[in-house]
């Protein structure tokens, strides 16, 4: 069975760009390389020269790169001049799509390039997330999810990053309202060494601090009376070591009890 990719890709002809003339896309989902990976790859490419093709789209005199973005990085690094490409013909939101299954498929994208990949995906193809879901085989409460993340801004994602944390981590960051609090999460955790379920646990207790208490009116029952002279007797003692000359009298009917509190200029 023919599909889209084959559609578009004319595999019979390979043609040989300098990399000069390829420039990356910027539709490419993936952020991260590893270095050390990339060394060796262009090591690789300096004894036996690039075997796999990369991809390309052809726009007037420019290429842009569809898919083969560490085997064009590490050609850079191995000094090589040109490199054996592919040329595809589709537009540019197509291959959005292409680019970004592709990376799904080898499960080699971190959470937030994967998110900001559907991102742009939705963004250049004009599809709404459900149509976006459907395109790339995911449930649309995943792709939703997926784009939460984005809310988290870059800060607090690179710091995700920097020490993998998972996307549950991510996730969890996401009860709590502004960056300084998430970072504050982050560095908690990773100062004792959290597990996931024990950092939903913590997050959820700092979310529920937030929360205001719930006020409750106090009724106070007071069945002696006395109380109240008392309170009274202790305010006028203060007035008098004060200085000032103060007293109260009190009478009594069957309605009220009725207090008088004389304060003498």
């Amino acid at each position: 069975m023919t599909n889209k990719r084959d559609k578009l890709v004319r595999r019979e002809k390979i043609v040989y760009l300098p990399l000069s003339k390829i420039e990356r896309s910027p539709d490419q989902p993936r952020r991260r390389f590893n270095s050390e990976q990339l060394s060796e790859l262009a090591l690789s490419i300096r004894q036996n020269g690039l075997l796999q093709p990369v991809t390309v789209r052809e726009d007037g005199k420019r290429y842009f790169l569809v898919s083969g973005e560490r085997r064009l990085r590490a050609s850079h690094i191995a000094g090589i001049r040109e490199i054996p490409c592919i040329i595809v013909n589709a537009t540019r939101e197509e291959l959005a799509g292409l680019t970004l299954i592709e990376n799904l498929q080898r499960e080699n994208l971190n959470f937030f390039e994967e998110a900001l990949g559907i991102a742009n995906f939705i963004k250049t193809s004009g599809l709404t997330q459900e149509e976006a879901a459907r395109r790339l085989g995911k449930s649309q409460a995943t792709v939703s999810n997926k784009l939460r993340l984005l809310k988290l801004g870059d800060r607090v994602i690179s710091f995700l990053l920097s020490f993998s944390f998972t996307e549950r981590h991510a996730r969890a960051l996401l009860r709590l309202p502004t960056e300084e609090e998430r970072i504050s999460a982050l560095n908690y955790i990773k100062e004792h060494n959290l597990n996931v379920h024990d950092a939903e646990k913590y997050i959820a207790s700092l979310e529920a601090g937030k929360k205001p208490e719930q006020t409750q009116t106090e009724q106070y029952v007071i069945r002696d009376v006395r109380l109240f002279y008392n309170t009274v007797d202790r305010a006028l003692e203060t007035m008098r070591r004060a200085g000032f000359k103060a007293d109260y009298s009190k009478d009594e009917d069957e309605s009220a009890i009725n207090l008088q509190i004389k304060i003498f200029k």
